[in-house]
Parts: structure tokens; C-alpha cells; sequence
């Protein structure tokens, strides 16, 4: 499969991104037909993909997790991770593009831009990723190439050009002109195995000598001297060779987008495989990454060069059948080689790397090694997950992790029967390593096993597959919101714990200002002792007391964010003090202090995005408003739909998705994310703490 040598420059990690349904594993598979891994192109809806493996995957038509596939085209070595456009699974989008060069946005030329192809454009923003726009789908009724641009230009960057142009319309679609070398390639049907190459056709001519002069200009910009030339002696001045390295300069700066289309199932995505190897960036164009020496804290810069020590991340955890934990890692600098040991510099811990393999989606090929630059996957590193550095051990560095937003959807789940009990433990251990955003707790007062995840969706298809991987059968409860609470105001307390039993005694005074904390989230600790009042000793156990209690909630018994606690005062008995003491009336301080802080209650809003027919729009706001819904904005769609923009709180948001489905006889669409957290109206609030308090 694989071939040997390829220099680094000619290397491309590329994610394939988009919303939901705009084809992008269909995509992912003429690629993979295009560069020979595959003999024929699987399709989604008949459950045959490569990148989309898991059996839920296949049912439902969706991409779930992010597969990595490595795939040769013209001597050049991609690995291409196929990501999930549904936002409960946004994650994945997010810890792939932190490992990854660039990326081709892929758009349903029926829709245009749709609210989870704006997320995805924020994500690549987010972590500076160049990237191609691919308008697929432009094939089918109603696809539209022009129209989608436009929407490209009015929702995410005026700075998208086309480098090609689409020849035909809609069912007639049969080729692209190419604006650099001014061709055109055309196919008679789209399983063909080659494009022709040819002349213009007549009546597209003025229309792409009109779209090359803009894409000319876009790309002199980049170069002074070309730019002197261009004004001087005009367009053909410029060659062939000199407009592609001026178009690349100017995608790798990461704010110019080039654009193409056609039918992702087709012979036209061969077009996409050398846009990715001639614009797109290779690790030797990335900047060299920075890291910290863990031992003392000092800045490290790693370059991409397999003769500087080992700096690898960890960014993704996979369960495989056959040959157990999957550790998928991109490796920055350095070698990684089979039966070493490396430091995870995250635990501290020494690893052994077992097995080395290069994934080809669900089939895979062990590798003596892998370089700086590459991404592959490891077997046998039993304590490194999601985020975590692995470096040469006389070389340690930490790179900065990954963070994950805190799940907002709970579930109770219990084991049907005894036998599934122990299985069930194991099993959500498992999931939870493989997702950083899937967490499980116990819940202390009804002694439940809680689920949280971003999503209904995301839940789901957890408990489905613990089902079908594990064997484990289980009842979930309904879902449940992860409400917060916080304080509006400021208010002082004392806190005294004073006991005499006879024999030693138990003695513990202290004075704690509480007020929010200026970002509203987490929780500070302020020590503000003057002189010994509090010993050094006991002022961490007055800490821990005050964090628990917090954690544990004031109000309703909800987790509190966004407190900030002042040790200032207090007392203390050379005899009767302890660590237990302190501890216990830091806890008497907070629940004397937090119900005269003004507490409330918060709970998690999303920002929902809803697509929909204009018949049906009246009742569509009318729910979202009944829902406590707060519309943000409407705007006009391609082909006469309607986007609404609006916050609503999650807890009114539990099947949504069917209900827009009945309420629009199937034809609106919805996406949802995390927006804030914001204050629950008293009247709500009272209803919580009542059935909280029960």
C-alpha cells in the first residue's frame, strides 16, 4: 500500500470538513477510489463507506468519529481525516484540526453555507488551518455553483475565489475550466477514470477570462515584484508556474480561499487531489511548534525535522476489535520508531511503544516507524489519552494540550441485569477514554450512574454502542440539563468550628469574602492573611472545604462556578487546631456567606440554528418562542428557505429535532450548540429547587 521515501515537502495532512450532509465521506471515497486504495466508491446511504466504519455510522448516514486514511497521489503522501459535520460530535472536528495542515471545506451547493459549515469555518479560523472550499452536489436540482459562492462570500469570507469554474448546469455538469492554465477538463460520465483535457468552450470564455483577471489580482498581492509587473506589463506577464506559487503564498497566510466544484462521486475530485498537493501546506510550511520544558516551565521551539528529539501529540483514542487501544498521533518533530520508550510528559510516566500502524480507515499496515510530519497511529501506550505529549526522554516537552468544553446533557444509566454490571463499568470506561467529552460520575445521594455528553444524538449512539461492542444491555433515564449556579453579589462570613468533648478539642475560626469572579466561571482562591492568624498549615485545608462545598452547590445542589473566595481573618488554638478543623469551617463559612451573595441559578443555552421552507416559518417561531426561545436574526436562504437564529435554553430543547420534523412535514432542518450559560428566571428557578428538594 504504501510508498516509500516521499520527502517531506510533498507531505499534505488534510481533514475533509462540513455540515452535516454536505458530502463529505462521499468525497472521502473518490479520493480513495481516485488513488487506487479502493476498487469501486462506497456509498453512504447503501452503508459501504471506508471512513465511515462503525455499524452506527452505517445505519444512520453520518459521520460519528474522525477516520484517518493515507492515500498517494503524483508522488505526494496525504493523510486525510474524514470528520463528523453534526454538531453533538464537534470535537472531533476540533482536536483533528489541531493536528492537521489544512483542510477542504466541502458545501452542499443546494444549501450554500449552513450554520454548521459556519462552526467548522471558525474551528479552522480558530487554529489558523489554510483551506480549499469544494461546492459539491452541483450536479443534482437545485445545486448552484454561483449561488453558493455567493453565500460563501456573504457568510464567511469575500476572500474566496474560484480557481475553477464549473462547466454545465445542474444534471448537464460535465467538467471544470481551469482558470490557471486556461483548459478545459471534461468527462462523459462521472465514473469515468480520466478527464479530457481541451479548449473552452465558446460561451464560458469571456466568463472565465473575466473570473481569471480577478483571481491574477488576488494572486500578485502576494508578491511585490510581481505585483510592479503586473501593473507595468498586464495579466500575461505572469506564467503559469508563477500564478500557482503566488495562489499558494496567499492560501498558506491562511486568509484566501481558493474554490472549486462538481460531483464529490466523481472523476472531477482527481481536480481536488492536486489542489490539496499544489496550494494546500506541507509540515515544512507550518511554523515550528512551541512548547514547555515540564521540568522548569522555559519556552521550547521544535522544527520539523526528523533529526530533532521527539515531540509528538496525542489527539485521538480509538477502541479497535482485533488489536485493542488505537493512540492516533501526529508527530511534530523528531522519530517515533516500534519498541521504544518515550516520556508522556503530561503523567510523567514512561511509555513503550508496541506496534506502530498506518491506518487506511479500518484496515491497517504496521510501520518500523514514522517520522516528523506524519500521522499514524500506536499500539500498546496504556496511560496516554486525548491531549497528551509524548517526547524523547532526554528531551522532554509538554505542547499545550486540548481542551474540551464541559458536557451541558445528562443521562442516568443502570445495567438491566446483574450480569451486565461489571461489563457496564468497563465498557463506560472505555467510551470515556476514546471521548473527552463523553464523562461519567456517580450520583452521591441516589447512587446512580450519571452519563454526560454534548448532545441527545451523542448519548444515544453511546449507550448504542456500548450495546453492540460491549454486549451490555441498559435502561437510561431521561435527559437531564447540568444546571450551575453562581453569585451576583459580594457578602462576609465567619466560619467557626469549635468543639470540646473533654480530651483534645477541635478549633477552627475563620473570615471569607465571597464575590463573583470577573469571567463569571471557575472558582479562585484568594489568601489574604495578614501575619499568622491562620497558620500556613491549615490555609489548603480551608481551600479544599470551601472548593467541595461549592462543588456540591448551595441552592438546588448544582456545581458552583464563578466564586471567588477571600481568606482574611480568623483565629486558631495552638492545641485544638487541625487540618479537620479548618476544613470545617471553611465549610461553615460558605454555607453562611453564599445565601447572602445573592446566589442564582444558571443553566445552559444554545444557539439554535433552524433551515426551513417559508410556509413553515410562523410555526417554527412560534415553538422557539414558546420554548423560552429569544430569536437573533432571520435571513433568506438559496431556493427560498429561511434561516432563524435564536437562543434557547437546552432543558426546552429534548426532542426538538422530531418535533421540527412533524412540524415541517420533514422539510426543516436544525443544528444546535453551546452558547453560555445564563440566569433561569425566578419563576423557573423556584420549579428546579422544588423537584431538586424532593
Amino acid at each position: 500500500m504504501a510508498q516509500a521515501n516521499v520527502p517531506l515537502k510533498d507531505y499534505r495532512n488534510i481533514g475533509i470538513i462540513a455540515h452535516i450532509d454536505a458530502g463529505k465521506t462521499t468525497t472521502t471515497e473518490a479520493i480513495l477510489y481516485r488513488t487506487g486504495l479502493k476498487h469501486k466508491i462506497g456509498e453512504v446511504h447503501e452503508g459501504e463507506t471506508t471512513t465511515d466504519w462503525m455499524e452506527q455510522e452505517r445505519e444512520r448516514g453520518i459521520t460519528i468519529t474522525s477516520a484517518a486514511v493515507t492515500a498517494f497521489w503524483k508522488g505526494h503522501k496525504i493523510n486525510i481525516i474524514d470528520t463528523p459535520g453534526h454538531i453533538d460530535f464537534t470535537v472531533e472536528v476540533e482536536r483533528s484540526l489541531r493536528v492537521l495542515d489544512g483542510a477542504v471545506v466541502v458545501f452542499d451547493g443546494k444549501m450554500g453555507v449552513e450554520a454548521q459549515s459556519e462552526t467548522v469555518w471558525r474551528q479552522a479560523n480558530k487554529y489558523g488551518v489554510p483551506r480549499i472550499c469544494f461546492i459539491n452536489k452541483i450536479n443534482q436540482i437545485g445545486g448552484d455553483f454561483y449561488k453558493s459562492l455567493d453565500s460563501i462570500h456573504h457568510r464567511l469570507s469575500k476572500n474566496a475565489l474560484p480557481i475553477h469554474l464549473p462547466i454545465g448546469f445542474e444534471k448537464d455538469i460535465n467538467g471544470i475550466v481551469d482558470l490557471v492554465d486556461m483548459k478545459a477538463y471534461t468527462y462523459g460520465d462521472y465514473t469515468d477514470h480520466e478527464l479530457v483535457a481541451g479548449e473552452i468552450p465558446a460561451n464560458m470564455l469571456e466568463k472565465a477570462q473575466n473570473a481569471r483577471a480577478l483571481l491574477v489580482e488576488a494572486a500578485v498581492e502576494a508578491d511585490d515584484e510581481l505585483f510592479e509587473r503586473y501593473l507595468e506589463k498586464g495579466e500575461e506577464s505572469i506564467t503559469v508556474d508563477e500564478l500557482k506559487a503566488a495562489l499558494r503564498k496567499r492560501v498558506l497566510s491562511g486568509d484566501f480561499y481558493l474554490v472549486t466544484g462538481g460531483d464529490g462521486r466523481g472523476v472531477v475530485v482527481e481536480k481536488v487531489l492536486d489542489l490539496m498537493t499544489e496550494y494546500l501546506p506541507s509540515p515544512l510550511d507550518i511554523e515550528a511548534i512551541w512548547g514547555k520544558n515540564p521540568k522548569n516551565g522555559e519556552e521550547i521551539q521544535r522544527h520539523p525535522a526528523e533529526s530533532e528529539p521527539l515531540t509528538a501529540l496525542a489527539f485521538k483514542i480509538a477502541a479497535d476489535p482485533f488489536i485493542g487501544r488505537l493512540i492516533f498521533i501526529r508527530v511534530y518533530s523528531g522519530k517515533l520508531t516500534a519498541g521504544s520508550y518515550v516520556i508522556n510528559t503530561n503523567t510523567g510516566e514512561k511509555e513503550r511503544v508496541g506496534r506502530i500502524v498506518r491506518m487506511f480507515a479500518d484496515k491497517r499496515e504496521d510501520v518500523e516507524a514514522v517520522g516528523a510530519g506524519d500521522i499514524a497511529a500506536v499500539v500498546g501506550l496504556k496511560g496516554t489519552f486525548t491531549g497528551h505529549t509524548l517526547s524523547d526522554v532526554a528531551h522532554p516537552i509538554m505542547l499545550e494540550s486540548i481542551e474540551f468544553p464541559e458536557p451541558p446533557v445528562s443521562v442516568a444509566v443502570e445495567p438491566k441485569t446483574k450480569a451486565d454490571q461489571e461489563k457496564m463499568g468497563i465498557a463506560l470506561q472505555r467510551l470515556a477514554e476514546e471521548d473527552p467529552t463523553f464523562r461519567i460520575h456517580t450520583d452521591e445521594e441516589t447512587g446512580q450512574t450519571i452519563m454526560s455528553g454534548m448532545g441527545e444524538l451523542h448519548l444515544e449512539i453511546l449507550v448504542d454502542r456500548m450495546k453492540r461492542e460491549y454486549n451490555v444491555e441498559a435502561n437510561v433515564g431521561e435527559p437531564q440539563v447540568a444546571f450551575r449556579e453562581t453569585i451576583r453579589g459580594t457578602a462576609e462570613a465567619q466560619g467557626k468550628h469549635a468543639k470540646q468533648s473533654g480530651g483534645r478539642g477541635q478549633y477552627g475560626d475563620v473570615w471569607v469574602r465571597f464575590e463573583p469572579t470577573e469571567s463569571g466561571e471557575g472558582f479562585e482562591f484568594v489568601d489574604a492573611i495578614k501575619g499568622g492568624v491562620v497558620p500556613q498549615e491549615y490555609r489548603a485545608a480551608v481551600q479544599k472545604g470551601i472548593k467541595d462545598t461549592l462543588d456540591g452547590g448551595v441552592i438546588a445542589g448544582y456545581p458552583m462556578i464563578g466564586v471567588k473566595a477571600t481568606l482574611y481573618d480568623g483565629s486558631y488554638h495552638d492545641v485544638d487546631s487541625s487540618e479537620l478543623a479548618f476544613n470545617l469551617a471553611a465549610v461553615l463559612s460558605v454555607k453562611a456567606g453564599i445565601p447572602k451573595s445573592n446566589p442564582v441559578l444558571l443553566e445552559p443555552v444554545m444557539q439554535v440554528e433552524v433551515t426551513t421552507p417559508e410556509d413553515f416559518m410562523g410555526d417554527i417561531i412560534g415553538d422557539l418562542n414558546a420554548r423560552r426561545g429569544r430569536i437573533d436574526a432571520m435571513e433568506d436562504l438559496q431556493g427560498g428557505a429561511k434561516l432563524i437564529k435564536a437562543h434557547v435554553p437546552l432543558a426546552n430543547l429534548f426532542g426538538y429535532t422530531n418535533d421540527i420534523r412533524s412540524m415541517s412535514q420533514g422539510r426543516a432542518a436544525s443544528t444546535m450548540e453551546l452558547a453560555d450559560y445564563e440566569e433561569v428566571p425566578p419563576n423557573v428557578a423556584q420549579d428546579i429547587i422544588a423537584k431538586r428538594s424532593k
